[in-house]
């Protein structure tokens, strides 16, 4: 499907856009991988300073962002106002509260003969979006206001036919004052996504579309789950970028220490070998 702005109520072709080379998009998986070095270690308080700035110019310009929705897959303009108001309340609302949603939560210390214990949450990392036309604004900012404030970078591959929504989202990222790479628009068709999401740059994907799109989705990310198998003992292994963790499931009805000890021994000769 071509990447262009085809007016639903006309049938005319307002604009075309080219897609993006392989090498386009390298220079943008790259780009996101090093945002996310110093972009993870910024403070609520400044996310939250640029999605309030998100916000604020999506209040300003509500009349031109709205008439380029609809000029683009039809909603009404009155339906295309109110989704960019949605989309500015959800600015201000994971602003305000994604500190608190992300805090620390204390566990037992003494339970693990520990002086603290606590579960944290950490960014991950650039996250692919594969968003669909029917909502153009809503459907993107639903991810890209939490996980931008969670301190992951965004990837938006944007349905084909709302090209000049999906490169304002980009700007919109931009012009708040987020830092450059931490959000950006891959014009890329349907078939390009596998590669992309394959990519080690990209440690995530979100998704919404048909039952087939998410199957293929599912399919490509969960292909990159590698699992060492020893008896009864099995091990998922999974990377992110220059990091690998292991985690084992004992069948209890075949347990036995022997069989523990050999799994655990290849799984850190593989861990080994990757990390040479």
């Amino acid at each position: 499907m071509a990447i262009a702005t085809v007016n639903p109520a006309t049938g005319e072709t307002v604009r075309t856009f080219e897609e993006m080379s392989d090498a386009d998009v390298d220079r943008r998986l790259s780009a996101a991988a090093t945002a996310h070095a110093s972009y993870r270690l910024t403070t609520f308080d400044e996310r939250a300073q640029w999605m309030r700035a998100a916000a604020g110019i999506l209040d300003d310009e509500q009349d031109q962002i709205a008439t380029m929705m609809t000029t683009e897959m039809g909603k009404t303009l009155a339906s295309a106002r109110q989704e960019v108001a949605k989309c500015a309340g959800a600015c201000r609302y994971f602003a305000e509260h994604a500190a608190l949603f992300l805090a620390d939560e204390p566990a037992d210390a003494a339970a693990v003969g520990a002086s603290r214990a606590y579960a944290t949450y950490q960014p991950l990392g650039p996250v692919l979006a594969i968003m669909p036309w029917n909502f153009p604004l809503w459907q993107v900012m639903r991810f890209a206001a939490p996980g931008l404030m969670a301190g992951n970078c965004g990837l938006l591959k944007h349905a084909s036919n709302v090209p000049q929504t999906a490169l304002f989202l980009e700007d919109l990222f931009a012009r708040a004052g987020f830092p450059d790479g931490t959000f950006q628009t891959l014009l890329v068709g349907s078939a390009r996504v596998e590669p992309i999401l394959r990519d080690e740059r990209v440690v995530a994907a979100t998704l919404t579309g048909s039952g087939p799109a998410g199957q293929s989705v599912a399919a490509a990310a969960g292909s990159e789950i590698k699992s060492a198998l020893a008896g009864k003992l099995n091990t998922i292994v999974y990377s992110y970028p220059g990091q690998y963790h292991a985690f084992s499931r004992h069948n209890g009805a075949h347990y036995n220490a022997a069989a523990a000890a050999l799994a655990h021994e290849r799984t850190n000769e593989f861990l080994n070998r990757q990390l040479r």
